[in-house]
């Protein structure tokens, strides 16, 4: 069980983006996916990159409940953010989709072996969706795998 005596138990997460869907779709040029940090989009990786690998911390409350500065959403309600947009020739990004990983769907036994200290809770998806386009909208098993791993 989750260390109920601190307020909150530290977890990190590491985000593996496989399968991802090319640097046009749909009118949209130079297209890169990166992980939400409140309002801002940090570490773009490009389309065409052969992986996306993100690490971020993550706190997880009592109760099960998840916080911290990639966490979005409401309480019971909580997730991460994968944003795609283009990257403009000044380096701007603007958005135009969002992923949702739901971290309510983790298994509350994967979330308690991630939170073992010198472990990592793992997310593995496929970053492009049925049509061949960037995945948006929510995603929950099966299109993403949640797992506890080492963290090496």
């Amino acid at each position: 069980m989750l260390n109920s005596s601190r307020a909150e138990t530290p977890l990190d997460v590491r985000i593996v983006g496989v399968n991802l869907p090319g640097r046009a779709w749909a009118g949209y040029g130079n297209i890169h996916v990166g992980v939400q940090r409140g309002a801002e989009v940090v570490d773009l990786v490009p389309g065409d990159a052969g992986e996306a690998v993100w690490e971020l911390p993550v706190d997880v409350m009592p109760g099960g409940d998840f916080r911290g500065p990639f966490v979005q959403g409401k309480k019971g309600d909580r997730f991460l953010y994968l944003s795609w947009g283009t990257v403009g020739a000044a380096g701007g990004f603007t958005m135009f989709r969002r992923a949702k990983l739901m971290l309510a769907a983790v298994d509350a036994g994967v979330v308690e072996a991630a939170a073992v200290p010198g472990n990592v809770l793992v997310a593995t998806l496929a970053l492009t969706d049925g049509r061949g386009g960037p995945r948006c909208a929510a995603v929950r098993p099966p299109s993403v795998s949640w797992t506890a791993a080492p963290a090496g």
